[in-house]
């Protein structure tokens, strides 16, 4: 049974709450490995519609890896804590589903780069962002590098990097970390609102746009281009599909089966 996570799946929307509240939920091996099993199982879970991630308690959403966990590693050893790191991030990044990261507090190194790996971002308004691993002698080592210029822009990117400076929410969303900022008495209310309202729309067609945009990200214009047009097809293979425009015809809500 999982200690330092809980996972919980109502109407087709999907909770994993990060809980290790004295530590300001920060990253253990341990808790990477809750984290892995849970998305490994959501991956093949067609009734899991849409993901949310948070952190429990008011304070915190992720306040990093745990650097106590960290401190007397050896080379070999912070490379492979790194690479589980990368590994558990990009199977959340690469879920079928859409991930909502609900940020409610401290979002800082690997709790920044797991927002990140994630396909929308909501912050409540005490939420903090930053990657201030050169403050502790070290990198990212969870996709920071990579993600956060791609997000927000080599520019600003490098700036955070290179300082460790630790930014509001507002801030995050004025450079467009974030996609919106929320009292945080209000946060999970509005992600779970947004998440219902895409858990209601064709999930197929929601999965194949995640796949194109993803997808395309890493590929020239051209060839992205190409892949939407593989996965337009795609669509029209599924009885959503049918499903959708038939009711448009019919002047009726549509009534999607992922299908």
């Amino acid at each position: 049974m999982a200690e330092n996570i809980r996972w919980e799946v109502e109407q087709g929307i999907g909770t994993l709450t990060i809980q290790r509240p004295k530590a300001l939920n920060a990253l253990n091996a341990e808790t990477m490995m809750e984290i892995e099993a849970v998305v490994d199982q959501v991956a093949t879970d067609d009734s899991v519609r849409v993901v949310i991630i948070t952190g429990d308690g008011e304070k915190a959403f992720v306040a990093g890896a745990d650097i106590a966990y960290m401190a007397n590693m050896t080379a070999i050893e912070g490379r492979k804590w790194g690479m589980i790191g990368q590994r558990v991030f990009q199977k959340i990044e690469d879920l079928p589903q859409p991930v909502i990261a609900a940020v409610n507090g401290f979002a800082l190194g690997g709790g920044c780069e797991l927002a990140m790996a994630c396909d929308i971002r909501y912050a409540s308004d005490n939420a903090k962002f930053g990657q201030p691993e050169v403050s502790l002698g070290i990198l990212p080592g969870f996709g920071g590098t990579q993600r956060l210029p791609r997000l927000i822009g080599k520019g600003r990117a490098k700036e955070l990097l290179y300082t460790g400076n630790m930014i509001s929410a507002d801030e995050a969303y004025r450079i467009g970390l974030v996609n919106k900022v929320i009292p945080q008495s209000n946060l999970l209310e509005e992600v779970k609102a947004l998440a219902t309202k895409i858990s209601l729309i064709a999930p197929n067609a929601v999965q194949l746009t995640k796949s194109a945009v993803n997808r395309g990200m890493d590929m020239d214009l051209r060839s992205g281009i190409a892949y939407e047009a593989e996965a337009f097809g795609v669509s029209f293979a599924t009885e959503d599909q049918t499903e959708g425009m038939k009711a448009i015809i019919e002047k009726r809500k549509a009534e999607f089966k992922g299908k």
